[in-house]
This record gives structure tokens, C-alpha cells and sequence, in this order.
């Protein structure tokens, strides 16, 4: 007969008590309760080995960038100990991490129940309650860290901080006075006190604490600028004065007091002394260009209350210039201004002036190129793409608006090579592709591929349905060819819709109409275009006139023939219109 394990261990266990027991006599009852007894350990060493392969195979998951398996084998975890904290604490910093401040502060809660005495549960803690406005909640985690561990400024720091936020003012400030024990006089904590003592309507203190810094270091400008704040704060103008004038005394090369001069001229509607000093700040060399752009950046972001016109603007971008030249941040500053006016070509010089300088930002070659492409300057714009490409070969932006430079410039099968490349890279940007397709497909029209050319049309309208310029061009391609007018016709009407008011687009319209037959709805868009147009257009009048033709109103159309012979028109199809008063198809 074969004798199991478990029955030998039992017999084994056995002999051992009889053993040690001398004369004792073992019942079976006292074997079975051992052997039970030895299972129950074989069981949790089990558990034990198993919980901790799973929380370390978890924490390893984490590390990967895989939360969410951490997650399911940190539950596995706590379904084997229910009272594992150190799980907890794991489980509740991936939930914390994802937002889910819900759970995190629950299984957070439980672990330090479990395991009171642990420092970085309540820390993690007092972060979420923080970050959900618990304020209260938090500021007592704080208090409890700060006893397990008094040494810890930063737990007294952010106890006092919490209860600010709890509008526990004077909380808040004893927390701060037993900070200041710690740490000696310091004017971050100085001036902290102060605000609270103004939050708590008690300015006589909030005064005091800002001479006692002054007291403490009387040759420390920044101390009397905290005084001169106070007091222009409780609107006594006269003493903010004096000890902004006494900055000025203690260290005549400060840059920063004319803008507190400027802010403290500005709260009194002095607008001109205000500007005054501001300029003065731009023009000091002890004033770091940061600031001052920082500075800058407010001053153009609240125009109004800053009375900042464009004029004044202008006069501080000048001080910048000369008091740092040839600095790219400043040539920048330079080109946004110009460009919110509306100075294209000044602007562009200012931004090829920052790219020179050395910022080859890429935003910045990308706007170069757009302000290109609105100047139509297309060798420009073909000259500055391929420089930018040359810099960041793997932006397709650059390659799209460098085809449109080629195109212009009729270099077609050079145009057709830069947009292949473009297109290679591409990433997940489906009408971003389609207006690569739809500009290859227009230098293959222009080199009379026009087959291979309307193939690619029609598959940048499959992947760019909203390329508006393209479906424009696409129909008016197709009426000039008779070719699937009904599509060109559609195409041509959605582009309207969304432009009714576009002259291009309206004669795009009008001309598929024509082609079509439907002279008299055509003569109506061919109205609208010549209303909208911004400039004369000799296309527009011959357009019109073989419109007016095919109504029969042969007068009119020979006249607007004429326009068009006289406002630019020179083709030899034109010149017969009018030489045999009739139409003619190109």
C-alpha cells in the first residue's frame, strides 16, 4: 500500500510528541489538530510567495508603463491579504495618477487605519485632498506629520499653506511663526504673515511685519517696495510715494522700481508717468530681457488697463531694440507686432532678422513660409522652403507649401518630387494628405497628365472632403474639359455654400452652369462674382460675355468682350470673339 506524504508527515509529527513527551500518551485528536496546524502554515507560506510575486510582477508592470495590468494584480494582491496597506498605497498612487482621487483617497484612508504610523500614506493624502479642496482634511494629515517628524519643514510649510487655503488665518499664522523659529527672519515667510494679516482686516499688523523685514535688513530695496505695495494697497498714495522714492535712494541703478513707479502712477490715472518709467524699466541694463518681455507680454495681453496704444507699444519694442540688439526674442516681439497691423513685408524682415540671429524655432519658419504664401512671393516662398526643410526634413507643412511655390513658378515635375517626399511623412492625417494629392494632381494637370491628374482629385476629395480651393479648382478642371458636370457642379455648390460671397468661387459656379446649358442661373452667379470681385478681372468679362451670348444678347456681350480685350485679355480665342461677334469654345 502506498503511504501519502500528508500521512507520513502526521506519523512523523507524531512520533516527535511521544518523544519529547516522555510517557505522555497522544491522542489522535492532538495528531490531527498538528497536522492541520502544519497545513495552515504550508497554506499561508503559499499565499505569502504568491502575494509576493504578484506585487512585485505589479510594481514591474507599472514601470513599463502599463497601469492598468498593475492594477488588476494589485487587486489580485489584496484578495489574497485584504489587509495588505502597502498594496493599498500602491493601488491608490496608480488612481491618484489617473485622476481618480475617489478611490485613491478611500484605499488610502483604510491604509493608514491599518498602518497609522506610516508618513508617506498621509503625505499621498494630504496631496489629494488638496487637490480636491479638502483643505481642512489635508491641514490635519499635515499636523500629524509634522509631530512624527518636527524637523520636516516642508510638512510645516505646507500645513500653513493649507490652512490659508482653509481660510484659517490665524491658524495659518502661528503655523508660519513656528516656521520662522525654525528658519530665522525670512521675507517669504515675512510677507506671507503680512498678506494674512490683510485677509484677516487687521492691516496694523500686516505693517508692522513688513518693518520688522526692514528692521532686520534696512538696505534691502525689496522690503521698502513690499511697504510702498501695502500702502498704495489701503489707497495711501502719499506714503507708497515716499518709500518708492526711497528705492530709488537706496540703489539708484534699480530697474524695477520704475515699474513699481509705473504700476503705482497707473492705479493713480497718471497714464504718461506711468509709461514714462516703464520705458525707463526697458531701457535699464539691470533688468533682465526676460522680465522685461514678460512684462511686455502683460502689458499687450490688458491693452486697456494698462492704456497701452499701439503708438506706446511701438516706443517700448524701439527701447528693446537698442537696448539688446541683435537678440532673436526681441526680433520676434518685433514681428508679431508688425504682423497684427497688418505689415506683412515688415514683419517677414523682422522674422527672417530672428532666424538670423540664431532662433531657427520652427514655428518660426513655418509663419515665415505663410507669410510667403500670403505675399504670393514664390520665389520666396520656394527659396525659405527649402532652407526650412533642409532644418526639419520631417515636417510635411514644409514640403506642401514649398509644392505650392513650385507650382506657381511652373516648376511642375520639381513640384511633383517635393510632394512625394512630404508625403512620407505623414502620419495619421488623412486630409492633411488629400491636399498633398490634390497639388500633385494640379502639377500633373498643368503638364497635361490631366487623366492621372483627375484620379488624384478624386481621391483628395474622398480624403480631404472640406479642401475648399481644391474641390474650386477640381470643378472648374472638369467644366473646362466637359467632363462629369453634374460632380463639378456639386462640388462647385458646397464651396459656394460655405463662401457665398468669394468672386473666384462664384465664377467657378457660373462657369460649370454655362457648360451645363443653364445660361440664365449662370448669368446670375456670373453677376454675383463680377460684384465681389476686389480687383478687375478679365476672365470675369469674357466668362460674362459668352454667357450674354448664349442668351442672345449679342450687343452686351461683345461690349463685355471688349472689357476683357481691355483689362488684360489677350488670348487669340478672345480676339476672334470680337473680330466674328460670336462665340467661341477654347
Amino acid at each position: 500500500m502506498k503511504i501519502t506524504n500528508k500521512i507520513l508527515g502526521a506519523a512523523v509529527l507524531a512520533a516527535m510528541l511521544v518523544s519529547c513527551g516522555g510517557s505522555k500518551k497522544i491522542t489522535e485528536q492532538q495528531v490531527v489538530a498538528a497536522a492541520v496546524e502544519q497545513q495552515q502554515q504550508v497554506n499561508s507560506e503559499k499565499k505569502q510567495m504568491e502575494f509576493d510575486f504578484l506585487f512585485s510582477e505589479a510594481l514591474k508592470q507599472r514601470m513599463l508603463g502599463n497601469p492598468q495590468n498593475a492594477v488588476q494584480l494589485l487587486s489580485s494582491c489584496l484578495e489574497i491579504d485584504p489587509k495588505s496597506s502597502t498594496a493599498m498605497y500602491e493601488l491608490a498612487d496608480i488612481h491618484a495618477t489617473n485622476k481618480d482621487f475617489t478611490s485613491a483617497s478611500l484605499l488610502l484612508e483604510k491604509a493608514i487605519e491599518i498602518n497609522p504610523g506610516n508618513s508617506w500614506y498621509k503625505q499621498l493624502l494630504a496631496q489629494i485632498y488638496q487637490q480636491t479642496r479638502k483643505f481642512d482634511e489635508a491641514a490635519v494629515l499635515y499636523t500629524e506629520l509634522v509631530k512624527s517628524n518636527p524637523e520636516n519643514l516642508e510638512y510645516l510649510y505646507s500645513k500653513a499653506l493649507m490652512l490659508t487655503n482653509a481660510q484659517k488665518y490665524p491658524e495659518a499664522i502661528e503655523a508660519y511663526r513656528q516656521l520662522e523659529v525654525k528658519t530665522g527672519i525670512n521675507d517669504q515667510i515675512s510677507v506671507a504673515i503680512q498678506e494674512l494679516y490683510v485677509l484677516n482686516k487687521q492691516p496694523e499688523k500686516a505693517f508692522a511685519e513688513i518693518e520688522k523685514l526692514i528692521q532686520h535688513d534696512t538696505t534691502e530695496p525689496r522690503y521698502y517696495g513690499l511697504m510702498a505695495d501695502l500702502y498704495q494697497s489701503v489707497g495711501d498714495s502719499e506714503n507708497a510715494l515716499k518709500y518708492y522714492n526711497k528705492i530709488h535712494e537706496i540703489d539708484p541703478e534699480s530697474g524695477f522700481v520704475h515699474f513699481s513707479l509705473a504700476n503705482y502712477y497707473l492705479e493713480n490715472n497718471d497714464a504718461e508717468k506711468s509709461f514714462a518709467e516703464t520705458k525707463k524699466g526697458f531701457g535699464s541694463k539691470n533688468v533682465e530681457l526676460q522680465i522685461k518681455l514678460q512684462l511686455y507680454m502683460m502689458l499687450v495681453s490688458n491693452r486697456d488697463e494698462a492704456k497701452l496704444t499701439e503708438e506706446r507699444e511701438a516706443e517700448l519694442i524701439q527701447v528693446l531694440l537698442e537696448n539688446h540688439p541683435g537678440d532673436p526674442m526681441v526680433y520676434s516681439v518685433q514681428a508679431d507686432y508688425l504682423l497684427r497691423k497688418g505689415q506683412l513685408k515688415e514683419g517677414r524682415e523682422a522674422l527672417l532678422n530672428a532666424i538670423e540671429s540664431g532662433n531657427n524655432d520652427f514655428m518660426l519658419w513655418e509663419r515665415l513660409l505663410f507669410i510667403d504664401n500670403d505675399l504670393q512671393d514664390w520665389p520666396a516662398l520656394h527659396e525659405h522652403g527649402q532652407k526650412a526643410a533642409g532644418l526639419y526634413p520631417n515636417q510635411p507643412s514644409i514640403y506642401l507649401l514649398d509644392g505650392v511655390a513650385c507650382i506657381q513658378l511652373e516648376k511642375y515635375n520639381e513640384a511633383i518630387v517635393i510632394l512625394d517626399e512630404g508625403m512620407d511623412f505623414i502620419v495619421d492625417n488623412q486630409p492633411l494628405k488629400g491636399q498633398f494629392l490634390m497639388l500633385k494632381g494640379e502639377a500633373l494637370y498643368k503638364l497635361n497628365q490631366v487623366d492621372e491628374a483627375f484620379k488624384l482629385f478624386d481621391r483628395s476629395v474622398e480624403l480631404s472632403p472640406d479642401n475648399y480651393v481644391g474641390l474650386n479648382n477640381y470643378a472648374y478642371y472638369l467644366s473646362l474639359a466637359g467632363r462629369d458636370l453634374d460632380k463639378a457642379e456639386r462640388m462647385s455648390g458646397k464651396v459656394i455654400e460655405r463662401f457665398p460671397d468669394n468672386a473666384t468661387y462664384l465664377d467657378t459656379y457660373a462657369w460649370v452652369l454655362f457648360k451645363k446649358g443653364n445660361y440664365t442661373l449662370a448669368k446670375f452667379y456670373m453677376e454675383s462674382a463680377i460684384k465681389y470681385s476686389t480687383e478687375t478681372s478679365a476672365v470675369m468679362f469674357e466668362h460674362y460675355g459668352d454667357i450674354l451670348f448664349m442668351l442672345n444678347k449679342l450687343d452686351e456681350a461683345n461690349q463685355y468682350w471688349e472689357k476683357a480685350m481691355n483689362n488684360g485679355g489677350t488670348s487669340e480665342v478672345l480676339k476672334r470673339k470680337i473680330k466674328e461677334q460670336k462665340y467661341i469654345a477654347e
